[in-house]
């Protein structure tokens, strides 16, 4: 059966439902270190009753020796400091989890704006570094105000009339081609993350065609 896993990061934990619909319906969950103090907090009232995450793992800078030596069946430590948090709990799912059909990431961004922008901008390196679509693995990035994903080549995708898009990617040299934006994409030079922000679906299926194979990032408001 495909399995739905859901990473908790250490920024604001969701207050609205859809975040917390994801983590009550996922098949396992992932907290990245000190995020497990938030995911306690909040369990209860996600659940009916405190419950426990599937795994902690990260570096283990951010928790307490009593609650380190509290919950030691649920850490898996890893001390390198090449990949974040986020990444390794990334790595450790791919890596361990059979039949994955979706990754949920939340808790991602917020109260600090360099790790909001170094997690978002994760969702394009592991889009490029894992064959995900090979691999039949969406990975999703959701707060209470948006829902980001990183996109590698042309697409479409059934979002419904009137909702908020921002297309952004580091590729200068990219031109999109748009079927169902209000604001056309065709002539956009993409030379800062800002060129196609703000945009609006005028249909409920919208149709991105790129001149290579390129990664981008797709932000749904």
């Amino acid at each position: 059966m495909p399995r739905q896993v859901v990473i908790i990061g250490d920024g604001t934990f969701p207050e609205t439902e859809y975040p917390r619909y994801l983590i009550r319906t996922a098949d396992f969950i992932i907290c990245c270190d000190g995020a497990l103090k938030k995911f306690l907090r909040h369990s209860k009232a996600i659940f009916g009753e405190q419950r426990l995450p599937d795994l902690v793992t990260g570096d283990m800078d951010s928790l307490s020796e009593s609650m380190k030596k509290r919950y030691k069946d649920l850490i898996v430590k890893v001390d390198e400091q090449e990949h974040n948090d986020q990444t390794k709990a990334f790595r450790w799912a791919i890596g361990n989890i059979e039949d994955i059909s979706v990754i949920h990431i939340l808790g991602a961004t917020g109260e600090r704006e360099d790790h909001t922008i170094g997690n978002i901008s994760l969702l394009m390196e592991y889009a490029k570094t894992y064959d995900l679509e090979g691999m039949g693995i969406t990975v999703e990035m959701v707060s209470d105000h948006s829902t980001i994903f990183a996109v590698t080549d042309s697409f479409e995708m059934d979002c419904g009339t009137g909702r908020k898009i921002s297309i952004m990617t580091p590729d200068n040299s990219l031109r999109i081609k748009s079927e169902g934006l209000e604001w056309p994409l065709d002539e956009v030079v993409f030379d800062n993350w800002w060129k196609a922000t703000l945009n609006r679906a005028t249909q409920d299926t919208v149709r991105l065609t790129f001149s290579h194979r390129s990664t981008a990032l797709i932000i749904l408001n």
